[in-house]
């Protein structure tokens, strides 16, 4: 799983994932059928909010080397306020224009909700957060590993290695995309290198942002209920939430269901391919969420307003950072200080073709949800799309 940072205001946001490089091959833009659209913008705007003009501004031009497609919402004074704005088209074939209510890939987002579910499952008693990875899970790992409770998989301050994978999305992992690697496969990838080693490592010392942390919640989820991990959070995250749009992937079902914009991967070799099509089996409760933009706007409101975690066990796991090295992460979420006086507590998301992200103030004076169709949504560098739109929706 690869980091970079992207500049938001005047600040550093180190983003767990990564959004699309500013510059692609001439082959990288749509063909001349994917005319340039005006977004389509909507909501009501006041003095206290950001600068609407500048939303809108930021949509424009699309789609272009970077992006096919962006769909935005922002609300503020509690959510009494909102703009939403969408631009760009549904696939590069037949230019037909973006919508709304566009599904898409949440990507790693989807660790917010698993971290709700799995504080969900605390606050009834059935999960201990200091209890031990290998009081839940025995015989997952060995005796090299130093005992890891649940928080530390939380907080990404297990000390576990990165898991199995199928190879990078912009080559090998392209060609195995219909290929089906289980959670459990990832997992014991991880177990064979065994913990990180040398000075000031073990868990709790270091964070360290990955997929494999949430990997393991996933499978102490299943044992623990006896259940899927995508029915429990269908059953305790979604509905709840109204998440009427959102699901995860039946198996290795490859597709998104309902309405979709395509989205698009700049490969290695300079090519750039439809990567819609993507079994996402070795995702689950790391990253395989499909949503809309309403629906994680809604999760935002209920997860932040304490509806799906008592609020006090709210505060002290999701908006407190763990005492660890370099840690700006907490159970699910990234604080992250924009400059005059706001901080908001965000998680962005990132699969072959879409590029996510929520982010909130903890008191929902701001908020931000938008999902842009990034033709390189992996790369280091940031994408300048997704830039104009933090920069716009997150000052003012």
């Amino acid at each position: 799983m690869r980091t970079h940072t992207t500049t938001l205001i005047a600040t550093a946001l180190v983003l767990g994932v990564a959004a699309a490089s500013p510059a692609g091959p001439a082959s990288a833009g749509p063909p001349a059928a994917s005319a340039t659209r005006t977004p389509t913008v909507s909501g009501s705007a006041t003095d206290d909010g950001p600068d609407t003009g500048q939303l809108a501004a930021a949509l424009q031009g699309l789609p272009d080397d970077d992006a096919t497609a962006a769909l935005v919402r922002t609300s503020w004074a509690q959510g009494r306020e909102n703009w939403r704005g969408s631009a760009g088209v549904r696939d590069t074939t037949t230019g037909r224009q973006a919508v709304p209510d566009a599904r898409f890939r949440a990507g790693s987002t989807t660790k917010a909700v698993t971290a709700a579910l799995v504080l969900q499952l605390a606050s009834e008693g059935r999960i201990d957060l200091d209890g031990h990875v290998q009081t839940y899970l025995p015989g997952l790992l060995d005796e090299r590993f130093e005992p890891i409770t649940v928080r530390h998989l939380l907080t990404y301050t297990s000390g576990l290695q990165p898991g199995s994978s199928l190879g990078p999305e912009d080559g090998e992992g392209y060609a195995n995309r219909f290929c089906t690697m289980t959670p459990a496969e990832v997992v014991a990838g991880s177990v064979r290198k065994g913990p990180y080693r040398g000075d000031g490592e073990g868990p709790g010392r270091k964070q360290r942002y990955g997929n494999i942390d949430y990997t393991v919640l996933g499978l102490l989820v299943e044992k623990v209920t006896g259940d899927s991990y995508a029915h429990q959070a269908q059953q305790r995250i979604l509905r709840p939430a109204g998440m009427r749009h959102s699901s995860f992937p039946t198996g290795p079902d490859p597709r998104v269901h309902g309405p979709h914009h395509r989205g698009y991967q700049k490969l290695s070799d300079g090519r750039v391919v439809d990567a819609t099509e993507w079994n996402m089996t070795d995702r689950r409760a790391a990253g395989d969420l499909i949503s809309t933009t309403e629906d994680l706007e809604k999760f935002l409101f209920a997860l932040f307003r304490g509806e799906l975690v008592p609020k006090a066990l709210l505060k002290k796991e999701m908006f407190t950072l763990p005492k660890a090295e370099n840690a700006t992460m907490s159970a699910g979420l990234q604080r992250v200080d924009v400059g005059g006086g706001l901080v908001v507590w965000c998680k962005t998301g990132a699969r072959p073709g879409y590029s996510t992200m929520v982010a909130a103030t903890e008191d929902l004076s701001r908020t931000l949800v938008y999902s842009v169709n990034s033709v390189e949504a992996k790369a280091e560098e940031p994408n300048p799309v997704v830039e104009r739109i933090q920069r716009a929706a997150l000052s003012g």
